[in-house]
């Protein structure tokens, strides 16, 4: 008897835990990623982001562009976290793939659609993946200097790959810089310090824009707070 009622106290108990996560998640959901189980994720991203790292209510305004590319820079584990948090639509990372088959964490990459890329040279297939989704309206994301960095170690040139899919699908590019990460450089310990969050959004990028050298070397010292303003040539724009 005492056996089945301790039983019964467990389960219900974890019920109780469910209804709690379940609730909390879709409370604080800002996006739709097209499932309840993600979405309930999305909401605790957010309120993760929002109470320990104090994002509060900061937010990227995203332009309403039928191809667009986020490119931002890369300061810790943390990072994706904070550009879901700061915007309200569903975005496609593009991650180094031997982050994305990591056990667990695979399962959570795939429910968001991350994009895997093979660093070892065999890009083609990630590009494809990325130019469809980019084509059909959804917000794929990058992080252009190809990996965490910190003040000890700047990442100074930015990869091509930003330039290169921008080109391709014709789409424009919105740069975002992070700031007041607490444990630039880090895995584990950007998870559990808290960081005082704020960003800095330049101005759109055309395709054609991004091809220039001068481009790459003025994102890359905007990217590492050398340059308060991110500056592009007056060319004329156009979007479509």
């Amino acid at each position: 008897m005492l056996t089945s009622l301790i039983w019964a106290s467990v389960v219900l108990a974890l019920v109780v835990v469910i209804l709690v996560i379940i609730k909390v998640g879709n409370r604080y959901n800002g996006a739709n990623w097209g499932h309840p189980g993600t979405n309930i994720l999305d909401g605790w991203i957010r309120l993760y982001c929002q109470k320990f790292h104090r994002q509060r209510l900061q937010k990227i305004s995203v332009p309403d562009l039928p191809r667009l590319l986020l490119a931002s820079n890369h300061l810790s584990a943390i990072d994706p976290f904070l550009l879901i948090t700061a915007t309200d639509r569903p975005i496609r990372f593009m991650i180094a793939k031997e982050e994305y088959d990591k056990p667990f964490l695979n399962r959570m990459f795939k429910a968001a659609g991350c994009i895997p890329v093979d660093r070892t040279g065999r890009v083609e297939k990630a590009f494809r993946s990325a130019l469809r989704a980019i084509n059909s309206g959804e917000l794929v994301a990058l992080f252009p200097q190809g990996g965490i960095h910190c003040d000890e170690t700047p990442r100074l040139r930015i990869k091509p790959g930003m330039a290169k899919l921008s080109l391709l699908s014709d789409c424009a590019i919105i740069p975002v810089r992070i700031n007041g990460i607490s444990a630039p450089g880090t895995m584990f310990a950007s998870i559990v310090t808290r960081s005082t969050i704020s960003f800095d959004v330049g101005p759109l990028v055309s395709s054609q824009q991004a091809q220039s050298e001068q481009f790459r070397k003025t994102i890359s010292a905007w990217f590492l707070g050398e340059a308060e303003q991110l500056i592009i040539d007056d060319s004329t724009v156009s979007y479509s």
